[in-house]
């Protein structure tokens, strides 16, 4: 498969110039002239130089890898679609879709760039981090930055003992029991050769505490609504936990708040104060 420039190029230029600046998390300014987003928004959205992005539009420049054309299409809201035909257009096959994918849906990624004054996270079925509003950045620290399995909170529950840090002890022993039921559960539910399934075996060879939970076939642990984290800074914080659900691709936006008046919610504000110094 080929790459078509030509095409690509027309096609970058049409979806930037439809994006509103408030489409994805901007200020708009008052002397704003461009018809959508501007070049070196696009780019910081991408997570690339404005020059290699410019060029991208120019019809210029190397062929784009899978991994940069996959960061264009999340920095440019792409649906499934979308997505698939920018990687046509770039030469390279489209992703497989479903439970595995990673690309966030434009609708969960327009309501995540609205909650800059909440803590809110888009994960994987997996528990793995894929987004995270900047104050879910303050709350919990980058959790994307991890690779691998690390990448899921359940499979660092029982590797790395500094991510049970973030949570009152005395819940310690109930997510321990929830994240092995959980994993049980999805492991059948994809079965024997998913990453769920590979995640078990690991976990089973390297945590003593799993292999003696997993041994009590426990089904059907499910969280409680109010998480208690214990911040570094502000303290104990007991938040309510929403979900929402993209069903296509098993993607979960998680977003959580305090009880107005309540102590937690004068911490959460204050941890809105001093997140530009504990946001790194």
């Amino acid at each position: 498969m080929e790459i078509d420039r030509a095409g690509l190029a027309a096609f970058l230029r049409r979806r930037r110039e439809l994006l509103q600046p408030e489409d994805v998390g901007l200020p708009r300014g008052q002397r704003r002239r461009t018809s959508g987003l501007r070049r070196e928004e696009v780019a910081a959205l991408c997570h690339m130089s404005t020059d290699y992005y410019a060029r991208l539009e120019r019809a210029r420049g190397p062929q784009p890898s899978e991994q940069m054309i996959a960061s264009i299409a999340q920095g440019l809201h792409l649906s499934l679609d979308e997505r698939d035909h920018l990687f046509r257009l770039s030469g390279h096959a489209p992703p497989a879709r479903g439970t595995t994918g990673e690309h966030v849906s434009p609708g969960l990624l327009r309501i995540l760039d609205r909650l800059d004054d909440t803590p809110a996270e888009i994960v994987t079925e997996l528990g793995e981090t894929l987004r995270q509003s900047p104050l879910g950045v303050a709350l919990t620290g980058d959790t994307t930055r991890y690779e691998g399995l690390a990448r899921s909170l359940g499979y660092r529950w029982f590797t790395d003992p500094a991510t049970r840090s973030l949570y009152a002890a005395e819940e310690h022993p109930f997510l321990s029991r929830m994240f092995v039921s959980g994993l049980r559960e999805l492991a059948t539910l994809r079965g024997a050769g998913s990453r769920a399934a590979h995640c078990v075996e690991l976990l089973r060879e390297r945590s003593e505490e799993f292999r003696a939970l997993w041994e009590r076939h426990e089904i059907g642990i499910h969280p409680h609504e109010v998480k208690r984290f214990v911040h570094p800074e502000v303290g104990l914080l007991e938040l309510n936990c929403q979900r929402l659900l993209d069903p296509d691709q098993s993607h979960m936006l998680l977003v959580y708040t305090a009880v107005p008046g309540s102590e937690s919610y004068e911490r959460l504000q204050l941890l809105s104060v001093i997140a530009p110094r504990t946001v790194r």
